[in-house]
């Protein structure tokens, strides 16, 4: 099953990863709303606390991101070989934008998670803000500046909020195309699933968005 060799066993693998990192999506963004009560210093610092549990966690994600990305390629260019042109242009018509582009989406969300690595996790684009290098009051990393100047820069805030409109157009559809592929999509569970996972790629979008929208009105400061 690790490497399955029908179409619906690389379905599944797509699903079974795409759920787990749906989980670290919705963890992430948890850790993330610690910024409003000012402990994302705090945060930060505890989960930096045992570093043999960050990186085994850090390595599974990076497994989990390496199987949904091969697979993802694998299963879009099985579909663009599989069908005629002329059945592709039938059926466009029923198909959801973010259905249609997901390997596109996709792409962003993994070209930006690099640029993301390397700015907060790895702090070395820019390397004046690195939260390393300056401590708080309290002598722990300043995360909480970094992302406060970080956000400030329109740049910055830019390129986050374009990967982040492109991760909620990926979890619309990916969502419940997970949940179909495990069988889930009877005449009377579809519908439910649908709007669920929109519903719930909404909501993700904004509590990812609301960080740095809260940091350009001020709010936070």
């Amino acid at each position: 099953m690790l490497f399955p060799t029908s179409s619906v066993g690389r379905k599944l693998v797509m699903a079974a990863t795409g759920q787990l990192m749906v989980l670290f999506v919705i963890l992430h963004v948890l850790g993330n709303g610690t910024i409003y009560f000012g402990w994302l210093n705090a945060y930060a610092a505890h989960l930096h606390a045992l570093p043999p549990l960050v990186w085994s966690f850090r390595t599974g994600l990076i497994i989990l991101f390496a199987f949904h990305i091969f697979y993802g390629i694998v299963l879009t260019l099985e579909n663009y070989g599989a069908k005629p042109q002329s059945y592709v242009m039938r059926n466009d018509q029923s198909a959801t934008v973010a259905g249609r582009n997901m390997i596109w989406t996709g792409a962003v969300i993994g070209s930006f998670l690099i640029y993301h690595l390397l700015h907060f996790t790895f702090q070395v684009t820019n390397p004046a803000l690195a939260a390393a290098k300056h401590l708080d009051a309290l002598g722990r990393p300043d995360v909480f500046t970094m992302v406060l100047k970080s956000f400030q820069n329109f740049g910055i805030a830019s390129v986050y909020l374009l990967a982040m409109t492109a991760l909620w157009l990926h979890l619309s559809h990916g969502i419940q195309s997970s949940f179909q592929t495990w069988g889930l999509n009877s005449e009377e569970s579809l519908p439910l699933i649908k709007r669920a996972g929109a519903f719930a790629a909404v909501i993700l979008f904004l509590a990812y968005i609301a960080v740095p929208i809260v940091i350009a009105m001020r709010i936070v400061k």
